[in-house]
């Protein structure tokens, strides 16, 4: 027999050496019954997910603003439009759609072209009446003033943003910060007082960073568009790699991740993307946000039995 003391020093039991052997293997048979319900779980929610990801193809896009970058005739012209589509993401989705739509009437049919001899002062002016939420038509010229610089010093905004990305990055959230902050660093053409870019200028909302707690629900998008090569996604980009993109979380996105427990979070920020994205790299360590666009889908149309079918 064997003793087991008190924190006092004193002996409270003694127990057989049979019991304890015993103990311990209830115990791991106990924990092999529950990873094998959670394993069982996995593979079912999986299998769930990978019938609605087939479900929810291009002929779903309608309405997104992906439709405008799917619409572009080069890979030049759906980064540039991306990069705008994937900012003004926010508010309805008519909204969206007549914003994106009112900046590229001004830019014209090749925006990679336009972006590239883009004086900022006469975009600001002839976007002078633009206005989406509490971006102005300022906001969005100094947003296409800085990817004409990215493009010019880097030949893509692709390469810029690569720039960032460091080997072995698990995901994308030091390479977003970065992002982010050479973007603002970047000269805003004397469409802001001042030399350097002001703290109140409206271009910032289009680029947050994970370094402050954002989720970067749009910057997320942009990325989903560009890297990922299969689906409704355009495959413009060759970094980052897929398996490390971070899933763009909007409200329909975080109604079902919590629905369907895939998150323990409840404020979304980028703690709240990161474990998400952890939990669907689970059930695709190579492809983690292809579910996004089935979950955004599902959410707006209401699709509510298919939603439940997430839970069982």
């Amino acid at each position: 027999m064997t003793a087991r003391f008190s924190a006092m020093g004193g002996i409270v039991a003694r127990v057989p050496p049979e019991r304890q052997r015993a103990f311990r293997a209830r115990l791991c048979a106990r924990r092999a019954e529950e990873g094998h319900t959670v394993a069982v779980r996995r593979e079912e929610l999986r299998r769930r997910l990978e019938a609605l990801y087939l479900q929810y193809d291009h002929r779903f896009v309608t309405p997104d603003p992906l439709e405008f970058v799917r619409a572009q005739p080069s890979d030049a012209d759906r980064e540039v439009v991306g990069l705008l589509a994937s900012g003004l993401a926010f508010g309805t989705v008519v909204q969206i759609k007549r914003g994106i739509a009112a900046v590229l009437a001004a830019l014209g049919p090749r925006p990679a072209e336009a972006v590239a001899a883009l004086d900022p002062r006469e975009t600001a002016s002839r976007l002078r009446g633009f206005r989406h939420r509490w971006t102005s038509g300022r906001d969005v010229a100094c947003l296409l003033y800085f990817a004409r610089q990215m493009r010019e010093s880097h030949g893509s905004v692709e390469a810029f943003f690569a720039e960032g990305l460091s080997p072995g990055d698990r995901d994308v959230g030091p390479a977003l910060a970065s992002f982010s902050a050479r973007a603002l660093a970047l000269d805003h053409g004397g469409l802001y007082r001042g030399r350097r870019l002001p703290g109140d200028a409206g271009v910032r909302c289009f680029f947050p960073s994970p370094a402050k707690g954002s989720a970067c629900k749009r910057l997320n998008l942009y990325l989903r568009w560009m890297a990922r090569r299969d689906g409704v996604d355009l495959g413009v980009w060759r970094r980052p790699d897929p398996s490390q993109l971070v899933l763009p979380l909007d409200a329909h996105t975080i109604a079902i991740a919590r629905r369907v427990r895939l998150t323990r979070y409840r404020s979304p920020g980028w703690a709240m993307a990161l474990d998400v994205t952890r939990r669907l790299r689970a059930l695709d360590p190579a492809d983690p946000v292809k579910y996004d666009f089935a979950f955004h889908r599902m959410g707006l149309f209401g699709r509510k039995d298919e939603i439940r079918s997430l839970v069982g």
